[in-house]
């Protein structure tokens, strides 16, 4: 997750005596393997709007031998939280689309700075046959120079019952969490190499059995940082 406010983009034209501005990212582009697979996954996100109301679109999943999987996109609307001056209040809709069945969630979030800069984004997903859902990420910046910048992050993700079709148990579901080392030849442009974990647990690690898939996934990870 990556947290901006009014940084120089795309202009559009004044509504009222609001400027639009817009803002892209790809946190991550990246290619995971472990030696004798690989899987590529994609993070990224944007918005558009003015300082007190944006549309964010936010868009993360993987494929792997031509399969996708944890295809997740929502369309959020974002506003400044009052008396929180680092947080944003975030509510739309999240779609499931990937190889597997599609589902459709309402979201509710926060996103935003946490002391000591961590940057932190929950948000809970409500399905339509009341299914509830949730996710946190986290993350962190650790400048050894300007240029040269790691970042650990972690994304948590917990269901309030079992789904079999996609392959996701009650409690906590899933860890991806990793560390990232890239350097920025520019603000817009930075590789970066790292390491990735993604554990399953409980139910989502039995249907991962069943499935013949590993609970237990450490890889390297080669990718590229952009933005606009």
């Amino acid at each position: 997750v990556k947290v901006t406010s009014a940084l120089p983009g795309l202009k559009a034209p004044h509504m009222g005596n609001h400027q639009w501005f817009a803002h892209w990212l790809f946190d991550q582009f990246e290619d995971r393997t472990n030696g004798t697979d690989h899987r590529f996954r994609w993070d990224g996100e944007g918005w558009v709007g003015t300082d007190m109301n944006k549309l964010w679109i936010k868009s993360e999943g993987a494929v792997s031998n031509g399969v996708v999987s944890d295809g997740d996109q929502e369309f959020l609307y974002d506003r400044p939280i009052p008396h929180m001056r680092y947080f944003d209040a975030q509510i739309g809709v999240r779609e499931d689309l990937d190889s597997g069945p599609s589902r459709t969630w309402a979201a509710i979030g926060i996103e935003g700075l946490a002391p000591y800069f961590f940057e932190f984004a929950p948000t809970l997903y409500i399905g339509k046959d009341g299914d509830v859902a949730g996710r946190i990420n986290a993350s962190y910046e650790l400048m050894f120079t300007q240029r040269l910048i790691a970042q650990p992050e972690v994304e948590m993700n917990f269901y309030s019952q079992d789904d079999p079709t996609r392959g996701t148990g009650s409690g906590l579901s899933e860890i991806d969490t990793g560390i990232r080392l890239r350097y920025e030849f520019s603000r817009k442009f930075a590789p970066y190499i790292g390491f990735a974990y993604n554990g399953k647990y409980g139910d989502t690690a039995t249907f991962a059995r069943q499935d013949g898939e590993s609970t237990s996934d450490p890889r390297l990870v080669f990718g590229i940082r952009a933005w606009y």
